[in-house]
């Protein structure tokens, strides 16, 4: 799938032949590398520090600089002062079904790293949902491939419409996060191609991505950055990538290995298996200066593309029109919403949309519903201008006097980065004492990595960082104060010195779980609503000299007055018993859900099950809104009236919470992934490896297809999302490369339908070929379209069925092979409720 990107001409007005600009930029890229000796050329395969390459005034290219996603774009700084839009987390975004809508949030990000200064962004994450423990699953599509790799083309055509790189990420086999650097991930022929190299061969088919990054993991016994064979031989020769492989942060270990497995450049830097290390081993004939030479000329390239090659016209030469970033992440979020659930409740109709009547009341509960999380945890973390929480969604479009608030419960008793009611500023200092740079803080967590530091300041001359600032207490009673991260601390509180120690690594493997695992409550202290104090937390910078990458990671964590949980329930329960309708706003927090480690359950953290319990039965018209990005188990779903799925929903999350909630829009989504009704139906649990392999034993039956296999009924199947309307599938025609299905909007209101095409082989006992020998699923998602039609419109949706959707990788026949046949050809609303069947047969 995908040939080589082939050289075009056009004729201008005389008749000759004009070169298009692909030749052009290869031409100059070919003129640019013969001017670069082998110094240069291998100093240009290693970051020149965490985010960007090197310039080279002399043949004019400048430095490029690249940046994380995949929710915005975030810079060079983990910094607030140059706030990003936030976007809904991929889950959301794979949960429209709607590659186009995808391309749209794909152009705003371009927009927005054009604003930064930023050439590459770090996404999309196109691996798999394997297993719902996936710890970063929020920031992947989908458990099935067809689906991500549309969703992720969308993406990518997106941002590169707005003349700026992708990377598509993690090549391939990361689809969990324990001892992610270095797992062997087994992966038979069949699965390694039909399930999880799947989604990356449609990207580049469909748009011929600029980059790919490169997993820290292994495949079947080699490291990825140095896996000839998926990079050379796959990416490169049978799908025609063109573009630069990046490897992911400090996974590049070898310098040989590396560049002779199609390794191009090596991140971050300025230490690095490239650069002098690369020079040399050439210089020494262990690495033919021909394979430098390939990797230096997809280097320029991919500068060339961006605009940053003098004489080399970039791929965009105009920016598309603006986009406005505020409307479409309040969209995106919308369109993104799946209602899984929405019964009728005694005297009215359906539960949602609400009523919003005068004089109707409605009780928003839970702590989430105050403190929202807009986005998932780790290196996909951005610094919104501004975050919309329920309740201040809620607030604003209910007339006053409506909407009452009670905490009920909170997800997490646990401290987290000192946040609402605090200013803080970073200080940092030399030996002396002297000030040598300042900056503001986002909240009390510090990320500096590289050179990531305040003006002034630099590894070498600081010896103290000093978080401090003011706390204004938003309740009153005992507060707790902690640390997370390495190192030598102080903390003091309204002038008094808490504490004083070091804190030393313990049993993590990874920096990410070691930096933002488990907090240390180190302090608690009486404090007054309304009365604010002055807060310090003061880390001894230590000596870096020897680090590969000097990086500092620490946090002053607080923890408000710990109420009696039962006494918090109580007082929802009384509130909800008051109004006509309550909504129970439950999540999970970025100790389950973020970079560096997998979840150990699906349960939701603290007491908010019981939350939603006492409050449904006091309330039968109630609204339950989880605010998790992968996942989770609901085991009070049949109890209430309604269940809205918002992952974690961007920026604009209460804003768009408060239109799906009045009816002022539709909930869009379908479910990208199967929900389980319990951890112990999960088809795959074990994401943890033993003796460093993890064996995908499960072949491909992961989500759908194994819930199917196994008999097992979910919570929620794949694909299923309710809407504010009814669609009645009138009919279905198909042929081999078409399925027309033809629906009625049989409701009152305008709606959106994805008609979802499923195939499923049909047995057949005469039937003595390969169609009944091979071992295939039982069903498979072949395509999809969305269609939008006004009450009582019909519409026909007429859906393109790719040739690979009848095919199966066979590595003895040495590729794909067709499997004529006879399919049930499925239109359905999900993959749990089939509407049309229709016979195929295929030769």
């Amino acid at each position: 799938m995908g040939a080589p990107h082939r050289a075009r001409t056009a004729l201008n007005e005389g008749g000759t032949a004009v070169p298009d600009a692909d030749q052009v930029r290869n031409s100059v890229v070919e003129e640019a590398l013969g001017k670069l000796d082998l110094d240069t050329k291998t100093r240009l395969l290693a970051g020149q520090d965490m985010w960007s390459l090197p310039a080279v005034p002399e043949i004019g290219l400048e430095s490029l600089v690249m940046s994380d996603g995949p929710i915005g774009v975030r810079g060079v700084r983990w910094t607030a002062d140059d706030p990003s839009i936030a976007l809904p987390s991929p889950t959301a975004l794979a949960a429209a079904w709607d590659p186009g809508l995808a391309r749209r949030a794909g152009r705003l990000l371009a927009q927005e790293a054009r604003r930064k200064g930023v050439h590459v962004l770090l996404a999309p994450t196109v691996n798999l949902h394997r297993s719902p423990l996936g710890g970063r699953h929020f920031e992947c599509y989908s458990e099935d491939p067809y689906l991500t790799g549309a969703v992720g083309a969308g993406y990518v055509n997106g941002v590169q419409d707005g003349g700026v790189g992708t990377t598509v990420k993690h090549f391939v086999g990361n689809d969990a996060e324990t001892d992610r650097f270095t797992v062997d991930s087994v992966i038979a022929a069949r699965p390694l191609r039909e399930l999880y190299l799947a989604p990356f061969e449609a990207i580049v088919a469909q748009a011929r991505p600029w980059g790919v990054m490169t997993a820290y993991n292994q495949v079947n016994g080699t490291t990825m950055t140095e896996h000839r064979y998926l990079v050379n031989e796959v990416l490169r020769g049978e799908w025609g990538f063109d573009g630069c492989n990046v490897s992911d942060w400090m996974a590049a270990r070898s310098t040989t290995g590396d560049i002779e497995g199609g390794l191009d450049v090596a991140m971050p830097g300025p230490r690095s298996v490239y650069g002098p290390a690369l020079a040399e081993a050439v210089r020494a004939g262990e690495v033919p200066e021909s394979v430098v030479d390939d990797a230096v000329r997809n280097v320029l390239r991919l500068a060339a593309r961006v605009g940053i090659l003098a004489g080399a016209p970039a791929a965009v030469p105009e920016a598309p029109a603006p986009v406005d970033g505020q409307v479409l992440a309040r969209e995106l979020a919308a369109r993104g919403f799946v209602l899984v659930r929405n019964e009728a409740v005694a005297g009215r109709g359906a539960a949602l949309p609400l009523d919003a009547a005068a004089g109707r009341t409605v009780a928003l509960l839970g702590a989430a519903a105050r403190d929202a999380r807009v986005l998932g945890g780790g290196s996909a973390t951005v610094f919104p201008e501004r975050t919309v929480s329920p309740l201040d969604g809620l607030t604003a479009a209910l007339p006053d006097g409506a909407l009452t608030y009670r905490v009920g419960a909170d997800p997490s008793d646990e401290l987290t980065p000192a946040d609402k009611g605090f200013e803080l500023r970073a200080v940092c200092r030399d030996a002396s004492g002297a000030v040598v740079g300042e900056g503001s803080l986002p909240s009390g967590q510090v990320q500096w990595i590289g050179n990531d530091l305040p003006a002034g300041a630099t590894y070498e001359n600081m010896a103290s960082i000093e978080v401090t600032g003011a706390f204004l207490p938003r309740e009153s009673g005992e507060h707790a104060f902690g640390t997370r991260g390495l190192g030598a601390f102080t903390l003091a509180v309204a002038g008094r010195t808490l504490w004083e120690g070091v804190q030393e690594m313990g049993n993590e493997a990874d920096p990410f779980e070691a930096f933002f695992g488990a907090p240390s409550e180190r302090a608690r202290i009486d404090l007054a609503q309304g009365e604010p104090v002055e807060v310090s937390l003061t880390f001894h910078v230590p000596d870096m000299t020897a680090l590969p990458l000097k990086a500092i990671m620490f946090s002053l964590l607080h923890l408000g007055p710990r109420r009696d949980a039962d006494e918090l329930i109580a007082e929802a329960v009384e509130a909800a018993r008051a109004a006509d309708t309550a909504v129970v706003v439950v999540a999970t927090t970025d100790r389950v859900e973020s970079e560096g480690f997998d979840r150990k359950d699906l349960a939701l953290p603290g007491r908010q099950d019981d939350l939603v319990r006492a409050v449904a039965a006091a309330n039968p018209n109630t609204v339950v809104v989880v605010n998790a990005g992968s996942p989770v188990e609901l085991p009070w779903r049949e109890d209430v009236a309604a269940v809205l799925l918002t992952w974690f929903p961007g920026q604009e999350g209460g804003a768009a919470l408060a239109d799906v909630l009045l009816g002022e829009a539709e909930p869009g989504g379908r479910l990208p992934t199967t929900w389980p009704a319990r951890f112990a139906d999960a088809p795959v649990t074990e994401v943890v490896p033993t003796d460093g392999r993890l064996e995908y034993r499960e072949g491909l039956l992961i989500g759908y297809r194994a819930y199917e296999r196994h008999g097992v009924e979910p919570a929620f199947p794949f694909g299923h999302g309710l809407g504010y309307t009814d669609w009645t599938y009138e009919s279905l025609e198909v042929t081999a490369t078409t399925a027309r299905v033809r629906v009625t909007n049989t409701g009152t209101r305008p709606g959106r339908e994805v008609v979802q095409v499923y195939l499923a082989p049909r047995a057949d006992p005469s039937d003595s070929g390969r169609s009944a020998t091979v071992e295939r699923p039982a069903s498979w998602l072949a395509a999809f379209a969305g269609v939008e039609a006004g009450p009582g419109e019909s519409v026909e949706a007429e859906i393109a069925l790719p040739a690979r959707a009848f095919e199966i990788w066979d590595e003895e026949a040495g590729g794909w092979q067709r499997i004529g046949g006879s399919y049930e050809v499925r239109a359905s609303h999900s993959h749990g409720d089939i509407r049309l069947t229709a016979t195929l047969d295929i030769p």
